[in-house]
């Protein structure tokens, strides 16, 4: 006999009846909706240590991104039909339409959706809604809970459900779907299989929606054309950790549900009136520092029984448990509640699995070294500062780094504040979609180590951009892999020989600069990288000098920003011959009157800072380049470049202030208007100290007469203070800064 139990996918009251009937039911084979070729795998969900929620991968090893999976809870009445199979010894399959035939379905349909632009997308209409609708009530996912969900027995509950799908189903327009019309077919196959075989009592857990397409079954003929010629793939399964976040429905997954944490609450506590829940919620606001009594739990209570039989229900369910709790414990404040909904309602639990279960090789050695390294899955986030002196702390950077090569991003690095490269600081958290990623990955190697490695090799190879290059040894440094690391230096080395863009080459300097800081707590070769950069450093203080001459505005500005780079990359190395190198060049910038104005002006504040051009012959070279023979839009350029990224200069020599200052009184009334933006620019970059400074400076009398210019008209200069004030940034009036 054929006993058809139609559930929702996972829902404790659909779970809790399944049991209850198989126990009375008693059945010799028990077919269940899912993939069929997961059923070599089935005897795991019996280990003592699986513990759901769990999922079954299905996935393409050819191509490991078409995946699905087929995830169960406790309260999914699928995994409690495969448990009570597994403790009364009697066969459990799936009947599903097997992942093979499907994964190959969705290719074709896909392929035919690509090139149909037209096709219309088919509707599916959610047949809980309709029912509720004709009970009245507007919000189906909340009727079924109500009228299925929180029962606590079965009686005559899927005869009503039979029922009520063949009323949905002649009463909705049909749906022309074939995969579906092919998942009902290859249903009804199995039970007919099951049939042949002389099993007597075949219980069948299915979807509710399904049940009337398999209690009135066609004759197999038809089944059979229906089910004949489908293309098919090869498939493998295996079984992986999965959350309550990613069963829930906001996850995206289909047949999700909104309240998972819930849904286990209820099932494992069925006659709970609500004081259990509403303990949780107070254990979870005292550990975030909110007073919650015993008084509040128990009006809290009381209110959501109230408006149980208020509406006429015999529990207490979701909708009047989180009224309540809004209204005596979150005081009406909704962001509350908005705790209680993530780690109460939905919560972030992860199941476990035995480590016995085969999986692919890549998989077996990440979860083996999560365990050695103490760096558990966790479905929430969780961050670790890690002490790069620590030979664990290393080990599990070197790890995390490795993983972060393959593209298997499960943690993200996070800046540590403070000095120095000895502390890491990682955010983890798990997502089961990272278990696509690892099988993904596995064809590079059945380890870290060597996937990563061989990974790494393969980008060198197909690089042709030595930025690119750079970037990946960054990556590749921390992560610890000697072989790959020497062969990507390699073509680092060949392609800056071969270079020549000045422009690239200055890019990966403080890059390259940052890697050799790894040496000493890595014990990495440091010296390798130092070499590429010295060699690289020499080639550019040949070329810069040209390349900074006759370019446009845009790109003088651009090249400003990698010659700081490149300056801050320098100072960090702390090699003699390198510095006096870029010194050298620096000057050639400098005194070329074809530089572009502010790269001249910066090489000139560079060569000012580091003691290569001061007293007379610094003041001599700013005046030149600051004279009335040279234009005044080159000179403001020059100024900016002069004093890119800070004032001190002119706060502690006099003679380059007044130079400044004569400018500036001499340009014209077009000229200075045409410049003022220029000067703005120059002067807001600077700090907020250094413009008050400057400002008191000019309130304080601080402009006064130089030898190499005529003497300051005071008329003129207090008329342009007002101005230069503005420049400043001040908005103050002269009246106010005298007093």
């Amino acid at each position: 006999m054929i006993h058809l139990l139609g559930i929702r996918h996972h829902g404790p009251g659909s779970a809790r009846s399944v049991w209850q009937y198989l126990n009375t039911l008693k059945p010799d084979i028990i077919l269940v909706e899912g993939p069929p070729e997961a059923d070599e795998i089935l005897p795991w969900a019996a280990h003592p240590n699986t513990q759901p929620p769990v999922a079954i991968l299905c996935y393409q090893p050819e191509q490991p991104k078409q995946a699905s999976f087929y995830p169960f809870a406790a309260f999914s009445p699928e995994w409690q039909a495969i448990r009570y199979a597994g403790e009364h010894k009697i066969p459990v399959r799936f009947m599903d339409l097997p992942a093979a035939h499907s994964f190959a379905l969705e290719k074709t349909t896909h392929s035919q959706e690509t090139n149909n632009e037209s096709s219309v997308p088919i509707i599916h209409h959610d047949p809980l809604t309709h029912l509720a609708l004709a009970d009245g009530q507007e919000d189906g996912e909340q009727w079924w809970e109500r009228m299925f969900e929180l029962r606590t027995t079965h009686e005559e509950v899927f005869i009503a459900v039979s029922e009520a799908m063949q009323a949905l189903r002649e009463t909705l327009p049909p749906k022309e779907d074939r995969v579906e019309q092919l998942r009902e077919a290859w249903m009804r196959k199995c039970i007919r299989q099951a049939e042949k075989e002389l099993y007597t009592e075949i219980a069948v857990i299915c979807g509710a929606w399904h049940v009337p397409a398999l209690k009135n079954m066609p004759k197999a003929k038809e089944d059979n054309e229906l089910l004949k010629g489908l293309p098919k793939v090869k498939i493998e399964t295996t079984w992986v950790p999965w959350t309550y976040n990613r069963l829930s429905y906001f996850s995206g997954y289909g047949a999700g549900i909104h309240s998972p944490g819930w849904y286990e609450h209820v099932w494992t506590h069925p006659s709970d009136d609500g004081t259990r829940w509403m303990a949780r919620v107070a254990s979870l606001f005292r550990q975030k520092q909110m007073d919650t009594s015993v008084a509040h739990v128990m009006e809290a209570v009381r209110l959501a029984n109230a408006l149980a039989a208020l509406r006429g229900r015999s529990k207490v369910g979701l909708e009047e448990l989180n009224e309540a709790t809004l209204t005596v414990l979150c005081n009406g404040e909704h962001m509350l509640l908005s705790l209680v909904n993530k780690e109460l309602i939905i919560s972030d639990k992860i199941g476990t699995l035995p480590l016995e279960i085969p999986k692919p090789p890549l998989q077996a050695d990440i979860e083996k070294l999560q365990k050695r390294l103490r760096l558990p899955p966790t479905a929430e986030s969780k961050e670790y500062t890690l002490d790069l002196r620590k030979e664990n702390d290393l080990e599990r950077s070197i790890f995390l780094h490795r993983l972060n090569l393959l593209g298997i991003e499960w943690g993200e690095a996070r800046q540590v504040s403070g000095k120095g490269t000895f502390k890491e600081l990682w955010r983890l958290q798990w997502d089961p979609e990272l278990s696509v990623q690892i099988i993904e990955k596995g064809t590079w190697g059945n380890t870290v180590e060597e996937a990563a490695g061989n990974l790494l090799l393969d980008a060198t190879g197909k690089a042709d951009s030595l930025s690119y290059l750079c970037e990946m040894l960054q990556k590749a440094l921390p992560a610890d892999l000697p072989e790959a690391v020497k062969g990507l230096m390699l073509q680092i080395n060949n392609q800056a020989a071969t270079g020549n863009d000045v422009n690239e080459l200055m890019q990966v300097i403080p890059g390259l600069v940052d890697i050799t800081r790894y040496g000493n707590v890595r014990n990495t070769d440091a010296a390798l990288v130092l070499d590429i950069v010295t060699g690289m450093i020499t080639r550019i203080c040949i070329s810069l000098p040209a390349a900074a001459i006759g370019i446009d505005e845009d790109a003088a500005l651009a090249l400003l920003d990698q010659l700081q780079a490149m300056n801050n990359a320098i100072s960090l190395l702390q090699q003699n011959e390198i510095e006096q190198d870029w010194k050298q060049a620096l000057k050639q910038i400098a005194f070329n009157a074809q530089t572009a104005a502010s790269v001249a002006g910066y090489a000139s504040r560079v060569l000012a800072d580091c003691k290569e051009l001061e007293g007379e012959e610094l003041l001599r070279h700013f005046f030149y380049s600051m004279s009335k023979a040279t234009a005044p839009a080159i000179a403001a350029s020059w100024l900016e470049g002069f004093l890119r990224g800070s004032g001190t200069l002119l706060l502690v020599d006099e003679n380059l202030w007044n130079v400044v200052n004569s400018w500036v009184n001499q340009l014209e009334e077009t000229d200075f208007t045409k410049l003022l933006p220029l000067l703005r620019r120059t002067f807001a970059n600077f700090s907020s100290p250094e413009r008050r400074k400057l400002g008191e400076k000019l309130k304080n009398g601080g402009v006064k007469k130089t030898t190499l210019d005529r003497p300051i008209d005071e008329s003129k200069m207090e008329a342009a203070l007002p101005i230069v004030m503005k420049i400043l940034g001040y908005t103050e009036s002269l009246m106010e800064l005298n007093h």
